[in-house]
């Protein structure tokens, strides 16, 4: 079949022979001008690769984009070969005509071995068959695929663009080829290889020199376009060693598949972790109370407290799905209502449903301040609708959609069940009278927090005077910052425990609910402690976190900070040692008076309290009402949903059917 090969083989080997009258020499000079002769097709494979490159960045994107859709993935990378023209089998073609090469080699070297020619012999010796020093030829290929590999990783435009793993795939094949090839074929063939695979990186830098992939390619966009695919690909990294398989991996692919398994979902709750349960509660047990809805809960967490909640509520359906997996779940969402507190929907890795465009998008709040301090600018802008806990997030939110050019959205009045409980839960203990005052120290655990700023000054000034004092660190601060944890408790390691206590145990609030005054910085704990317990707050005027650096250009004052001179009072860290200990005194002996201006404080800030869990299952019921009427063509079901929620509004506004960012 390949004798025609053969005799042109032949024809170029005899006067190369004649040139050098040595034929491992005539072998290499063969592979040069076999080389020459193949340049036209290594410059069309070096500009397929090229344009390949040129693809990436907008390859990458769509990985982005479709995280973990395979099938979507495949089919835009099908549609971006053709709008680049892109051969993805071209890069075959080197390799089918070795292969000919080779054959066609055969009966060539088994020529010049058979001549008996002086130094000959050698080249007819195949390892596997004669073994001995024949051996040095596997080796050998073995080698030079190594160093092409090698070279390939830095100086071929398609390769050095590659991941590690697909470097490593791509040379571990060339190398085991090139190995089993030198152990099965006669030692001139496997020389031949050797021969090869070294001038094919000269070619390489030849066909760099006539065809420069830096005039084509846009490396900076490129660089940015895999810095977003491996930040993703960074998400839910393995923890442990490869061969330690993750316990809960199958967990999560069969919730997964039981999720889309089910048709018809009206309601699906998202929580991050299992700390976002308490944020969801309340209009989830109002809706197993008062309809016969199913309600499906995804979370992060393989430990949520939701898995255990549902043993005993039947119609609550949790499923476990990691960071990675949720990218893809979101995108193929077919719910009719998504409620989740995440911020920045769309903006990042979470994305809505490109499967369903009617799904409705509800944010529910798990902080009563402001929107636009210590969330992004833009972090609610993709949302259809935001249940409010009280009127200043009804204005921010009318403000941004001003500011941004949005649509408006529906805001409804629901309040905060958060509150509503842990108030609930504070009436019902046992509050002892004339205890000893606690002062509770309990910041946040961003840079330059009161334990790094100024734990000394803020501690040392209230201690000595009759009061207990507690610190209670953010559990992160403890989790990321155990040595300057440790630290700080041996400073005051001759201090009491009934003095001094260092918090370790945070599954409970009890420490927060019990103190007479808490002092903080820039957390959130104040709210759960002046709107709940009514207690008075010192803030100590540490440097303020700013998510959104913009905050200002809104023009309203957030309740971060407009509350801290009506929940508490506000100290500087330089003035804690001089005004601490008479700010605090004259708390404790006015607790009454902060008490009413507290409670006015929580009646102005959130509304309908304690109607909250109802207020959210309510608003929640009347979105999956209003879909399945309009799914059925029911319209007076649909008006009746439609009215239903307008009373459950902040204000007037109606939406269109399908709300902001779905089109």
């Amino acid at each position: 079949m390949f004798s025609w090969i053969t005799d042109i083989f032949m024809a170029i080997m005899r006067p190369c022979y004649e040139l050098t009258h040595n034929w491992w020499a005539t072998i290499l000079l063969f592979t040069l001008i076999a080389k020459v002769v193949l340049m036209p097709l290594s410059l069309w494979c070096q500009w397929n690769s090229i344009v390949m490159v040129r693809m990436m960045p907008a390859l990458n994107r769509v990985k982005v984009k479709y995280f973990g859709d395979q099938e979507q993935i495949g089919e835009r990378q099908s549609e971006l070969n053709h709008e680049y023209h892109y051969h993805p089998l071209l890069s075959l073609i080197p390799l089918a005509v070795q292969v000919i090469i080779l054959f066609g080699l055969v009966d060539v070297i088994h020529a010049i071995a058979d001549s008996g020619a002086a130094g000959t012999e050698f080249l007819g010796l195949v390892p596997m068959e004669d073994g001995g020093a024949s051996w040095v030829m596997p080796v050998a290929a073995t080698l030079s695929a190594v160093v092409m590999g090698v070279a390939s990783n830095h100086i071929n435009p398609l390769q050095r663009e590659q991941s590690r793993a697909e470097k490593n795939s791509t040379n571990g094949l060339s190398i085991a080829l090139s190995f089993f090839l030198g152990i099965y074929v006669s030692a001139g063939m496997a020389f031949y290889w050797v021969c090869s695979n070294l001038l094919s990186i000269a070619v390489q830098a030849v066909c760099n020199l006539c065809i420069r992939p830096a005039k084509y390619v846009d490396y900076g966009e490129l660089e940015a376009s895999k810095a977003e695919l491996a930040e993703l690909n960074s998400l839910s990294a393995r923890k442990g060693p490869w061969w330690r398989p993750d316990p809960n991996s199958r967990r999560e692919r069969e919730d997964y598949r039981r999720f889309f398994s089910i048709v018809g979902k009206h309601l699906v709750f998202y929580s991050e972790r299992s700390g976002f349960w308490k944020y969801f509660r309340g209009a989830i047990e109002w809706l197993l109370a008062n309809t016969d809805m199913c309600v499906h809960y995804v979370t992060g967490d393989p430990d949520d407290q939701v898995f255990s909640y549902a043993e005993a509520h039947p119609r609550v359906l949790p499923y476990y799905v990691g960071e990675k997996r949720l990218i893809t779940l979101m995108m193929k969402m077919d719910a009719d209502v998504v409620v989740m507190t995440l911020d920045d929907l769309e903006n990042f890795y979470v994305k809505r449903s490109y499967v369903r465009k009617d799904t409705r998008y509800v944010y529910a709040f798990h902080h009563p301040t402001s929107l636009h301090l210590v969330s992004h600018a833009a972090a609610f802008d993709h949302y259809d609708a935001l249940m409010c806990v009280g009127p200043h997030q009804v204005r921010e939110a009318r403000a941004r959609e001003a500011q941004a050019g949005l649509a408006p959205r529906e805001l409804a009045a629901c309040g905060y069940d958060l509150i509503d409980r842990e108030r609930a839960d504070y009436l019902s203990r046992d509050h002892a009278a004339g205890g000893r005052p606690t002062v509770l120290i309990a910041p946040s655990w961003q840079e330059d927090n009161i334990l790094d700023l100024c734990a000394d000054e803020a501690i040392r000034p209230l201690l000595g005077r009759g009061w207990r004092v507690v610190v209670r660190p953010h559990p992160e601060y403890t989790k990321r910052y155990r040595a300057r944890w440790e630290q700080l408790q041996a400073r005051f390691a001759d201090v009491p425990a009934e003095d001094l206590y260092f918090e370790q145990d945070f599954s409970s609030s009890d420490s927060i609910l019990d103190a007479d005054v808490l002092v903080t910085d820039w957390s959130s704990v104040f709210c759960e402690f002046a709107l709940v317990a009514f207690k008075p707050c010192v803030f100590v005027d540490s440097p303020m976190k700013e998510t959104n650096p913009e905050w200002r250009d809104l023009g309203i004052e957030p309740t971060d900070i407009g509350l801290r001179n009506r929940a508490g009072v506000s100290i500087a860290p330089g003035e804690l040692a001089e005004r601490l200990p008479g700010v605090v005194e004259d708390m404790i002996e006015n607790g009454a008076s902060w008490h009413d201006r507290l409670e006015a404080v929580r009646d102005e800030m959130v509304f309908y309290p304690g109607h909250g869990g109802e207020r959210d299952g309510r608003y929640l019921l009347s979105l999956v009402l209003e879909a399945q009427a309009v799914r059925e063509g029911d319209e007076a079901a649909e008006l009746a949903a439609r009215e239903e929620r307008k009373a459950l509004l902040a204000d007037d506004v109606m939406l269109p059917r399908i709300g902001k960012g779905a089109e």
